[in-house]
């Protein structure tokens, strides 16, 4: 069984999309629930108090309750030294995450493009985005990694 622990810059857009919809995925699929154990996200940057709007809307749109959603609190590695330490890989969403990971953890690092098998490309922070359309399609992006992500770990490929 491995750990798994998305991180990105605040945990109230990418990586918790990633922790909702990849523990999702694991309960749908018994041949992943045979291989991950926990599934949890985590900030390396900044200190946030609660899920971004645009990702709530997102994650409601993925049939998420909206006491699903209220249960997420953003984390930070530096408040929870366990998550980096208890996680077997850490999947971030660029290159530069890799750089507030703790030292002795930055091994376990893979950006979420090359857990999915692919070259590496930054998942852009849909933070900013206008509307709630663009910022779905960032999240269809991360989707896509994840399902690839997951298929790579059916297979024994493991990072």
């Amino acid at each position: 069984m491995i750990n798994v622990l998305f991180v990105c810059s605040s945990n109230v857009c990418r990586s918790p999309y990633c922790e909702y919809m990849f523990k999702r995925m694991v309960q749908e699929d018994e041949a992943l629930a045979g291989i991950v154990g926990r599934v949890e996200s985590a900030a390396v940057l900044n200190h946030s108090k609660e899920l971004h709007s645009k990702a709530r809307a997102s994650l409601l749109g993925e049939g998420f309750t909206s006491e699903e959603l209220d249960a997420h609190r953003p984390r930070h590695i530096r408040d929870y030294p366990d998550l980096t330490r208890e996680a077997d890989v850490i999947i971030g969403m660029t290159a530069w995450h890799r750089y507030l990971i703790p030292k002795a953890d930055k091994a376990k690092y893979v950006n979420l493009s090359e857990a999915a098998g692919e070259s590496y490309k930054a998942v852009p922070d849909p933070f900013l985005a206008r509307s709630q359309a663009k910022y779905d399609a960032a999240m269809a992006v991360i989707k896509r990694y994840l399902a690839e992500f997951a298929d790579r770990l059916k297979k024994g490929e493991l990072i």
